[in-house]
């Protein structure tokens, strides 16, 4: 047990202010070990910064706190991740020297300034374009050992394909011979409870066997590699780029790097693919979803990762005097950062214990780590464990787990999955006995973090009636009856319409969640999603639907609003103005339109806000005066409107002299062009937190850009309208082209639309 790092002669008590939960913290046995997560729960309500006195470490477990650890890797030193958790016997050591064990920095536990010029001429084999290269041989061996037990009935998931999959996945991205396959099996595993687990003393002499053994395999492989380096993977690269820069990447590192190299693609990958088996079985209904919908998957991924991630924490080293969620930690303090903990935090993920598969922040997860040492493999694991689940939903939907079954996991503080997942089904209801035709469907890999435009549900089309000349109203529900998500006044969704997506605004009660219901003008001469709303869709008929979203709420703080509705716009405004009246602040309605008869929801709107509301009818000669209205500024008054290009822009105008961000809108369209690099030019973005630079070309978008460099980021409608790419500005100035910032927050210039917005100059700096 460690000494008690907090000064008592400070105190004004002789009581030890470590708590008793504090005391009884033990990552190796028990709560812990089965779900990390819900063992510190206490701690991220009650205490999550603590001292644990039985590991010497202080004990991170809130989602911000964490990520701020993982952000100043100058402050918090990753020098001590692979540093033995466990003292190890002088008879240990002295067995590691027998073998030349001399493991050296690698990129998981290196400090800068060495370590990022390293991470920069080696990272391009992660990037997607070379990812693309494995999806071939990641089928084949899926399908061929799928094929193996496919007709037994029965089988150990992790001993008959999940753990020797990725192992040669690994060995086959880091250009190493598909060899020792059992061997590597005993090494891996000692490596792992050599690092971060707590082998009783005389287990010690065997594990550091194990080890030394494993570091004279990788020495033997890389001398072999160095006689031809032309082959294909990460060491053969590396050999290539040593040879230009010998003195970023030494001979002593490239030993280290094949060692480490192979434990990372192989082990978290394997445990992460049995976590998500394991909960995907359990949360039955979602096992069903997928296999009714494969484009489902890679966001499920992204959430298995989120909620049973294979990385339960990592470890820093505190190099100066600091403070972290309000607690002091003196410089030489060693922290524990549970990135499990932090997973399931409920201030920022919502229902944070909840399996959603649709969650939107999902890939906000802290799994693969953050900044400047996230994870480089990270999009190799995801393409792995896409293809497993889509092998499996196909060729094996009545897959279910063996009742009963005990969970076990080899005790260490980092690295967490079941030792074995036993599953059962009946071989007779395989569906290719059927229609053997199954095997030959494929779906493209989604390489990176999903985007939202992947996370959809099926929706049933209960009614479609007439609104108002040339506009239908569409209500929709859950085909098995289940609430819709909840939503707010303002709020959207995305419906697929046949090979179309677009996006509507909610206009029913958000208190009622058994239906959704949107309003549809058919806009003249129409081909797109209007035209089938209209002409194709049917009573019965299924969707998929994205959302909801909401770009445009409501400032609760308002005293009085002003709505301004101009023709189908008219669709958020009614629930704005419902809510309004339901919290009794001051509004007053203006609805636009060419006539009455084709003003849809203006009975409703009548009924409801009687003098409220003011119609305003071309046809009848009683156009808007907007300068008029909008003459005088009223003190906390808020306008909203959405409508027509026209009317949004006239009422820009007129609110001029209005303090700022008074306005706010939202567009039917996006007036995006094409980018043509005749009138475009390049420019470099810094990604402080990565510690990486990106080149965007003169035709290329900021997100595609970033997403070539293997940066996560998440985007949906990228035409500038829907705010799912923000990313925060630190510094240069950005030249906006999106429609979500307001005026001010365009000219306070913290944040960015990366799917549409450029900077003004050479250089943009972001906080990714």
């Amino acid at each position: 047990m460690s000494a008690c790092p907090i000064d008592h002669t400070a105190l004004q008590t002789t009581d030890c202010p470590i708590s008793a939960n504090a005391v009884a913290f033990d990552p190796f046995t028990g709560p812990y070990q089965v779900d990390p997560a819900g063992s510190l729960r206490w701690s991220r309500d009650e205490e999550p910064v603590f001292y644990s006195p039985d590991l010497g470490y202080w004990v991170v477990t809130r989602y911000e706190d964490v990520k701020a650890v993982f952000r100043d890797n100058i402050l918090f030193s990753p020098s001590i991740a692979l540093e033995k958790i466990t003292p190890v016997s002088d008879e240990a050591t002295a067995t590691l020297a027998k073998y030349g064990y001399a493991m050296a920095r690698t990129l998981v536990n290196e400090d800068e300034p060495a370590h990022m010029p390293r991470r920069r001429v080696l990272m391009d084999p992660f990037t997607p374009k070379e990812l693309v290269h494995h999806e071939p041989m990641v089928r084949r061996l899926t399908r061929e050992y799928v094929d193996r037990f496919i007709e037994s009935g029965k089988a150990d998931l992790v001993d008959e394909m999940l753990w020797e999959v990725p192992l040669t996945v690994a060995l086959h991205f880091l250009g190493v011979p598909e060899e020792d396959m059992d061997t590597m099996r005993k090494y891996s595993i000692a490596h792992t409870v050599n690092t971060w687990g707590r082998p009783a003393p005389e287990q010690q002499v065997a594990v550091a066997e194990a080890v030394g053994k494993f570091w004279q395999y990788a020495g033997q492989v890389l001398e072999k590699m160095r006689k031809d380096p032309s082959g294909h993977g990460w060491m053969p690269f590396g050999i290539r780029v040593q040879q230009e820069q010998p003195d970023i990447v030494t001979d002593s590192y490239l030993h280290s790097m094949m060692m480490a190299g192979i434990v990372a693609a192989h082990e978290t990958t394997a445990n992460a693919s049995a976590n998500a088996f394991r909960l995907l079985l359990e949360n039955r209904s979602v096992w069903e979803e997928i296999c009714d919908d494969p484009g489902l998957i890679p966001n499920a991924v992204e959430e298995c990762l989120r909620h049973s991630g294979s990385v339960a924490s990592w470890r820093r080293l505190v190099t100066a005097d600091t403070t972290i969620g309000g607690i002091d930690i003196p410089e030489g303090s060693k922290l524990l950062i549970v990135t499990s903990s932090a997973n399931h935090d409920e201030r920022h993920f919502d229902h944070a214990d909840d399996f959603d598969i649709r969650r939107e922040n999902s890939s906000d997860h802290l799994t693969f780590g953050y900044g400047s040492h996230q994870c480089l493999g990270k999009n190799l694991a995801r393409m792995e464990m896409q293809i497993f689940l889509e092998e499996f939903t196909k060729r094996l939907p009545h897959l279910e787990l063996v009742p009963d079954q005990e969970f076990t996991y080899l005790p260490n503080t980092s690295f967490r999955g079941p030792d074995h997942v036993w599953v059962q089904w009946d071989p007779e209801k395989n569906p290719e006995r059927a229609d053997p035709s199954i095997l030959d469907d494929r779906r493209p890999v989604k390489i990176g973090e999903p985007s939202r435009t992947s996370i959809s549900r099926t929706v049933s089309v209960d009614a479609i009636v007439p609104a108002a000349d040339g506009v239908v109203r569409v209500r929709l529900s859950d085909p098995s009856g289940k609430p819709l998500p909840k939503w707010t006044p303002g709020s959207h969704v995305d419906v697929e319409l046949g090979d179309l997506s677009r996006q509507y605004s909610l206009c029913s009660d958000p208190n009622d969640l058994s239906h959704y219901e949107i309003a549809v003008f058919e806009e003249p001469g129409s081909r797109g999603g209007s035209r089938y709303v209209h002409r194709t869709l049917k009573t019965g008929d299924t969707l998929k639907m994205r959302g909801p979203r909401n770009h445009f709420k409501l400032d609760p703080d308002a005293q009085r609003y002003i709505f301004v509705a101009g023709g189908i716009g008219v669709t958020p405004i009614v629930t704005m103005a419902d809510h309004a009246k339901a919290t009794g602040k001051d509004y007053e309605i203006h609805y636009c339109g060419r006539d009455v008869a084709t003003m849809a929801l203006l009975d409703r709107l009548t009924a409801e806000h009687g003098d409220k509301i003011e119609v305003h009818s071309s046809a009848a000669g009683n156009r808007l005066d907007i300068p008029a209205l909008l003459a005088t500024p009223v003190e906390g008054t808020q306008i909203y409107s959405c409508g027509p290009e026209r009317l949004l822009t006239a009422l820009d105008d007129a609110t001029a002299h209005w303090p700022e961000d008074t306005l706010h809108v939202e567009h039917f369209t996006s007036n995006l062009a094409t980018l043509d690099p005749a009138d475009e030019h390049g420019f470099e973005v810094e990604l402080r937190d990565s510690g990486l630079t990106v080149q965007v070309a003169a035709d290329q978008t900021v997100l595609d850009a970033l997403r070539a460099s293997n940066i996560d980021i998440q985007s949906d409608c990228e035409e500038g309208l829907c705010g799912s790419c923000e990313a925060p500005v630190l510094d240069g100035d950005v030249d906006h082209r999106d429609m979500v910032l307001t005026k001010s927050e365009r000219a306070q210039n913290k944040s960015m639309m990366t799917c549409c917005s450029r900077a003004c100059g050479t250089k943009i700096t972001l906080a990714l």
